[in-house]
């Protein structure tokens, strides 16, 4: 329930009004959660010790790798994926809605046209020969109406919308950043994919040589149909591996084609990938962790969120106050059409409307208390997205330290087993070696060709997802989009 109340006396209105707002109370409604600082967390050492000294990500962080193929997938995926234009759909909602919000701070103008025809009440206030005849009334006015926003209700609805308008426009960002990793993600598998088959022909033409050394071996009284058997069984098996990755390779080509936001055909036009060999050095930019708040796009667009509800919670807290709106009205009005545009007929007015909050059964504190919730939701969002982007970086860190490690022996696995393989394969044709000892040898060194690929594939994964982590070349400024300035102050409610 609300009281209006109009008249040249405002300030004793607004007086008696401070004495009747006691009834309702904020008192033990306030938020729980509170922002995390990027120091708060030790990552001195995952980020200290022997990692080199590097630059941030490029907003085309994918040319580094070298393929002009993948630069093209890029370019078309950026272009006309479908999530794309869904976060800039978003966008222009945020912007919209700041707009409704920033028109609350301008006086409103309405045009009033009445024309209605009334039969008067013989009971009313109306006297004869009015009295029980039908009249037309009509009416021809401008109304004004500005809040006068003294608490900065309004003000602070507005600088909540521009944050969040802000934060959509980061997002959209993040899903670029999302779309660009996936793709080169895709087009690694493609070229691990290549290097497992060209692996495993390798392999089937190896077999099948053996295949025709076993069979002359039978037929000069050496080994028996068991050792051909098995020489044999080993080409279906091998034949069906390379169906299985042709298989693995048309769906990766089918996966690029969708993230262009293309047809399968298109994935038929892409060639093997030519990417070009990236270090295996762990190298980060200075100021980590405290320079990740601005360039971790969902860390900014989580804090940018956070702002907001902390504004929300201004506005909540405005409405336990009274409103003082100012109107105005000017035109004309009369009985009948002759006389309406005639000077009598000019009507005119101006004054404050105060509305104060009475009683309302408890729906202000909810609404505060709500909004205090959604505060918390926010900055815990806030939070979490900041241990998972220190997370992401360690974990960058840590996988590629790991593949530098695993590879240095790896090549090491690869020699020795290629020279176990060529001895057993020598004294086999020379008759001194069995079967069994051949196809062991051979496993060895097809294991250690399928992991030097997937090492290989892995080391371009761990530089994507470093590029990722550090956030693929965000900054405050998006690129094509207006400047989003990371916010700078504190995030605590008013």
């Amino acid at each position: 329930m609300s009281y209006r109340v109009s008249g040249a006396r405002v300030g004793a209105t607004m007086a008696a009004t401070a004495l009747v707002v006691g009834c309702a109370s904020m008192d033990g409604i306030a938020p729980r959660s509170t922002p995390a600082a990027p120091q708060d967390f030790k990552a001195h050492q995952t980020f200290g010790a022997d990692v080199a000294e590097g630059a941030w990500p490029a907003a085309d962080w994918w040319t580094e790798l070298g393929d002009a193929q993948l630069d093209a997938l890029e370019r078309e995926a950026l272009e006309a994926n479908p999530s794309l234009r869904l976060a800039q759909a978003r966008v222009d909602k945020a912007r919209g809605l700041a707009d409704v919000a920033r028109s609350s701070l301008m006086p409103h103008v309405d045009a009033d046209v009445q024309m209605r025809r009334e039969r008067f009440s013989n009971h009313d206030v109306v006297p004869e020969p009015l009295a029980g005849s039908w009249r037309t009334q009509s009416r021809l006015a401008l109304d004004f109406a500005y809040e006068l926003d003294f608490l900065g209700k309004n003000r602070a609805a507005v600088a909540a919308a521009v944050d969040r308008g802000d934060a959509a426009r980061v997002e959209a960002f993040a899903a670029r950043l999302v779309l660009s990793v996936a793709v080169a993600r895709a087009y690694v598998q493609l070229a691990r994919l290549d290097d497992q088959l060209d692996i495993t022909t390798t392999t089937l033409r190896e077999r099948q040589q053996i295949y025709g050394l076993t069979r002359d071996r039978v037929a000069a009284g050496i080994d028996t149909r068991v050792e051909l058997k098995q020489a044999e069984a080993a080409l279906p098996a091998t034949r069906e591996e390379i169906t299985a990755l042709s298989e693995a390779t048309t769906l990766t080509r089918h996966q690029l084609a969708a993230l262009c936001g293309q047809g399968p055909d298109r994935g038929l036009e892409i060639t093997r990938p030519k990417l070009q060999r990236v270090e295996a050095v762990a190298a980060l930019p200075s100021r980590l962790p405290a320079a990740l708040l601005g360039r971790r796009p969902d860390v900014v667009a989580s804090r940018l969120r956070a702002e907001a509800a902390a504004k929300d919670i201004g506005v909540a807290k405005a409405q336990f106050y009274p409103d003082v709106d100012l109107l105005a009205f000017v035109g004309v009005q009369s009985l009948g059409l002759s006389r309406l545009l005639t000077i009598g007929s000019a009507i005119a007015g101006m004054g404050p409307v105060v509305t104060l909050p009475v009683f309302d059964g408890g729906r202000l504190r909810g609404n505060l208390t709500a909004t205090d919730a959604e505060y918390d939701v926010a900055v815990e969002r806030y939070n979490e997205a900041l241990v998972d982007g220190l997370r992401d970086i360690g974990d960058a860190i840590a996988s590629i330290r790991s593949v530098a490690a695993q590879n240095i022996q790896q090549s090491l696995a690869l020699d020795t087993a290629r020279e176990a393989y060529d001895l057993a394969l020598a004294r086999y044709r020379e008759g001194i070696g069995d079967y069994l000892s051949v196809l062991s040898a051979e496993a060895q060194v097809l294991a250690q060709r399928r992991r030097e690929a997937d090492l290989r594939a892995r080391a371009y994964d761990n530089r994507i997802n470093l590029v990722r982590a550090l956030g693929g070349g965000f900054e405050t400024r998006i690129p094509g989009d207006t400047a989003v300035q990371h916010p700078s102050a504190s995030m605590n409610p008013a």
